[in-house]
């Protein structure tokens, strides 16, 4: 399944590729850090980076920026509201808000593949108010119910 997206390019982002999948079996297209200054993320700071792209995603659809497996792993690197929801009326450079959760600071430099996008179709709920809910097994068990007993 394809799906065509808008994409604007902003002066920021010359010279870097447009997103891209991986591999043909990729959920994700990597998102690129289009600033000019490098930045020296300590452990434990955050930055939103820039990544000089805006889109508009048809109706019915948004995109979720989701940190990179292996930045995550290795340095420590995620992102802070993952995944981030991407609206499809919002028409604003995408930012990419990333934190170091490692021990020791991470550069980021131009051109640094820093995220992945996800585009998804998304169903819109009305909600219908009632006095009970229907019972399952589970009922009201959370945050681990489910797990080792």
């Amino acid at each position: 399944m394809s799906l065509q997206v808008e994409i604007r390019t902003l002066p920021h982002h010359e010279g870097l590729p447009l997103p891209a999948y991986a591999t043909a079996l990729s959920a994700g297209v990597d998102l690129r850090y289009a600033g000019h200054e490098t930045v020296v993320l300590e452990p434990g700071a955050r930055h939103a980076c820039e990544t000089g792209l805006c889109m508009a995603l048809p109706a019915g659809y948004e995109a979720q920026v989701r940190p990179r497996s292996g930045l995550s792993l290795k340095q420590g690197l995620t992102v802070i509201n993952s995944p981030g929801t991407i609206d499809a009326d919002y028409r604003g450079e995408i930012l990419v808000p990333l934190v170091n959760l490692g021990q020791v600071p991470v550069t980021l430099e131009r051109g640094l593949r820093i995220a992945q996008l996800v585009v998804a179709p998304v169903i819109q709920v009305t909600w219908k108010e009632v006095e009970v809910l229907s019972t399952t097994e589970r009922g009201e068990g959370g945050f681990g119910h489910t797990g080792a007993r």
